[in-house]
């Protein structure tokens, strides 16, 4: 489930629909967390699919660490990335904004970590884009992301968490284990696929 203060709106023709705060969403405020309504679609059942469904299935979903395509029920699905994103995957399931979130700006993510199966080339105009997105994304930049994350973490309770009560009790206990002792962090790379387990096209 995707914070409640969004909306979908058109970015472009080109981009499409993209996710718009509609509130001030300050860093540390989790963004996206997966929740029981998600629909989940194993590697077997995705190769069962016809090719029409298997194209909107990689449109908007992201893969997982088992290599499960997750489709978000609600907005989630429409969050763009961005090379300077404003929202980030961390290793404990759900998403968090790494930096103030002001009404009006689109939600952004990081598509290098969502496992991808091929290089998708980017429509960004941002100083330092990475020009693409990889599945080699992941080894290259995981050091980075997660010294953003602890950043961001440090922050998670002292601000506002309406999606809070989603969150199962186990990564409660996982936070609470890193907030009392920081060597006990779980690395966003805990996300990456574990490509012997997964079938892919």
């Amino acid at each position: 489930m995707i914070h409640p203060h969004t909306e979908l709106r058109l970015v472009n023709e080109t981009v499409g629909y993209g996710v718009f705060a509609t509130e001030f969403i300050p860093e540390g405020t989790i963004t996206y967390i997966r929740d029981s309504l998600e629909l989940e679609i194993t590697p077997e059942a995705f190769e069962k699919c016809v090719p029409l469904l298997q194209e909107k299935i990689e449109r908007y979903s992201y893969i997982d660490q088992r290599g499960v395509r997750v489709v978000s029920w609600d907005l989630a699905k429409y969050v763009n990335h961005c090379c300077q994103c404003n929202t980030m995957s961390t290793g404990y399931g759900f998403e968090i904004a790494i930096r103030d979130i002001f009404p009006g700006e689109q939600i952004t993510d990081e598509y290098g970590i969502f496992n991808m199966t091929e290089r998708i080339d980017l429509l960004c105009d941002k100083p330092g884009c990475r020009g693409s997105v990889s599945a080699d994304d992941f080894d290259a930049y995981y050091p980075k992301w997660d010294e953003t994350l602890k950043q961001s973490l440090a922050k998670l309770k002292q601000v506002q968490q309406p999606l809070m009560p989603l969150m199962e009790e186990e990564t409660v206990e996982q936070l609470e284990s890193y907030f009392s002792n920081p060597a006990n962090y779980l690395s966003v790379y805990s996300l990456k696929l574990e490509k012997e387990t997964a079938k892919v096209r």
